[in-house]
């Protein structure tokens, strides 16, 4: 029976395999399922430590764009690592991906492969390596994670957003088989290092993967050895069963119905600039039960600036959701973070809109569209959780991507991960240069990006603009200068939100736009586009990246002047700045807010808006 009639609605729980069930339900007492889940949890994190210390390409090492996790037989994630949950969250539609070609023929010591957008994938050069868990001749899950590579040899390095279909976004790689009872197939190993552009930086991340996998079969394996694997099962269905007793209780807080956000609109899809895509959002709520509607956002584009549906929009959707409810700092307990949390939580987009687009439609640049989704299903929310949500977050990954095709003597590429900014939230303001909702990803630190390729970082650091105001400001976002030391070609995917900056809450300010200049302060200065493909720069040539600014909350005449005069003393705000936009009089002499002269401009102010 469908929650809502006339909505195909999904959700991640289910997606995955299906066998046998071969161990017993028993009962576990309380201690025992504290260590168990703990250990499990544990697993999970080791897992990616691993996979980030031994992993080649800056992506994965430092900016840590990967996810691991262990699941059941069904693709049900038993625990996942404090990753990005974009990768977390898509490994169960991996394990759907792989398994409706290799149900039943799981042998020990196998590794899979995939990456296909339209069967799981998160994107394409988003791998997942998958290894069946055996104990005994019992299969019982998989150890898994996700990685982004830096190249899977598409029509540009790194990747592209003027695509003409999936094809063209590189080498697609459908849950092969690329090792067989522990013997790797060599043929298949060359045949995929062959057709990168980086194949040493891409062999010592597949390895890393493999690595990755294996330290979970082990460390599950140890687990069973000491506790039994009826125990183990048993206490990993417990805990999923309380995630979702917690997920559920926390949706039924909320009074059934439908909560609509404004619509939202991207710049373009990477090919028809001047062109706004629209995103309508609603959240529709019924008893324990969640989702997130689509219904009427932009058709899929011509271009690959779509979001595949099951690998992309459902973790975006069980992240958003997850955040807002479940978040640990407010609950004063931890909430697993495994399949019960997605048991209550369903998505919906059109069959053919830019979240859920119909093959061969390209589908890789899917970065920006996938953050605005939390974003709005806060501004959905926001009249009911008024102390949970933010004002509107940068809710853009600027990603770059710059290519030497002979430096050192190899093919070189960087992938870069360009911080954004929160909005202001009840008692906080919004956190400064920090990469936002989905992503959870780290920048990376300039001393590597500049030892690995011919560039030079002349300035990063926050913007010259004021922050949006509020009773608690948003945040900032940077700015960062590169010059190249020779020629490169740059690709980018990104949305400077120019025409829809990220909007202030309850009579906050409206955050700032991003921008992107080539040769900014000279007579050969240019504005480019936030989608770029392959963009050719000589040596010399500067790039500067200006990131978003977010939204405030709250009224700014109620905040703190203590707090004002401390932005204007960090060189935040200007003392001018402090009077219009806060109403606080900052005495020229000492700093300090002359609290006298700003009640009284408050009021005066307050009466003028009233």
């Amino acid at each position: 029976m469908s929650l809502w009639p006339g909505l195909d609605q999904a959700r991640s729980t289910g997606l995955g395999a299906h066998a046998e069930r071969r161990w017993n339900r028993v009962e576990v007492d309380p201690v025992s399922l504290q260590v168990i889940g703990g250990a499990l949890h544990s697993i999970a994190h080791e897992m990616a430590e691993l996979l980030v210390r031994m992993a080649y390409s800056s992506v994965m090492r430092e900016s840590r764009d990967i996810g691991a996790a262990l699941l059941d037989f069904d693709g049900r994630q038993l625990c996942e690592s404090d990753s990005t949950p974009m990768h977390c969250g898509s490994l169960p539609a991996y394990v759907r991906g792989i398994d409706r070609k290799h149900r039943g023929r799981y042998r020990p010591g196998d590794v899979y492969l995939h990456n296909h957008p339209y069967h799981g994938a998160s994107h394409s050069p988003d791998y997942g390596v998958l290894l069946p868990l055996f104990v005994g001749d019992v299969h019982v899950g998989f150890a898994g994670c996700t990685g982004h590579m830096v190249d899977i040899g598409a029509a540009d390095p790194g990747f592209s957003v003027d695509v003409p279909d999936f094809f063209a976004e590189g080498q697609i790689l459908d849950a092969v088989k690329l090792h067989a009872a522990g013997e790797r197939s060599e043929g298949l190993w060359s045949l995929i290092m062959d057709n990168v552009r980086t194949p040493e930086a891409n062999a010592g991340d597949l390895e890393a993967m493999i690595a990755c996998c294996r330290l979970g079969e082990q460390r599950f394996a140890g687990l069973v050895a000491q506790h039994g694997l009826d125990r183990v099962m048993s206490a990993a269905e417990d805990w999923m069963n309380y995630a979702e007793r917690r997920m559920r209780a926390r949706i039924e807080e909320l009074p059934d119905g439908e909560y609509p956000a404004p619509d939202a609109w991207l710049e373009d899809d990477g090919k028809h600039f001047g062109k706004p895509l629209k995103i309508a959002t609603k959240v529709l709520v019924r008893g324990g039960d969640i989702c997130v509607d689509l219904t009427g956002s932009t058709p899929q584009t011509a271009t690959g600036f779509n979001c595949p549906f099951e690998g992309s929009v459902l973790p975006a959707v069980n992240f958003a959701v997850r955040a807002l409810l479940l978040d640990e700092t407010a609950e004063g307990a931890g909430v697993p973070q495994n399949d019960g949390v997605f048991r209550p939580v369903y998505a919906h987009a059109p069959k053919g809109s830019i979240f859920n687009p119909i093959y061969p439609r390209g589908c890789e640049a899917r970065f920006t569209q996938i953050n605005r989704i939390p974003d709005q299903v806060l501004a959905a929310l926001s009249e009911a959780l008024p102390q949970r949500v933010t004002g509107g977050n940068s809710a853009n990954v600027s990603c770059f991507v710059y290519s030497f095709e002979s430096y050192r003597g190899k093919y070189q590429i960087n992938v870069e991960i360009n911080e954004g900014s929160y909005g202001g939230r009840h008692g906080r303001d919004g956190l400064d240069t920090v990469d936002t909702l989905m992503a959870n990803t780290r920048n990376n630190p300039l001393e590597e990006m500049e030892l690995s390729a011919p560039m030079l970082c002349e300035r990063y650091e926050l913007r010259d603009e004021a922050p949006a105001p509020g009773r608690w400001r948003g945040g900032m976002g940077a700015v960062k200068t590169w010059r190249f030391l020779e020629g490169a070609a740059v690709s980018s995917t990104g949305d400077n939100r120019s025409g829809d900056p990220p909007r202030g809450i309850f009579g906050g300010g409206d955050g700032l736009p991003g921008q992107v200049k080539v040769n900014p302060g000279t007579p050969d200065e240019q504005e480019l586009p936030a989608k770029v493909s392959h963009a050719r720069f000589e040596a010399g040539d500067r790039l500067e990246i200006t990131l978003v600014s977010s939204g405030g909350y709250g009224d700014p005449l109620e905040r703190d002047p203590r707090l004002v005069a401390d932005n204007v003393l960090d060189g935040l705000l200007s003392s001018e700045q402090a009077r219009e936009q806060y109403g606080v009089v900052i005495d020229s002499d000492t700093g300090a807010p002359d609290l006298a002269a700003t009640e009284s401009l408050r009021r005066k102010q307050a009466g003028e808006t009233a």
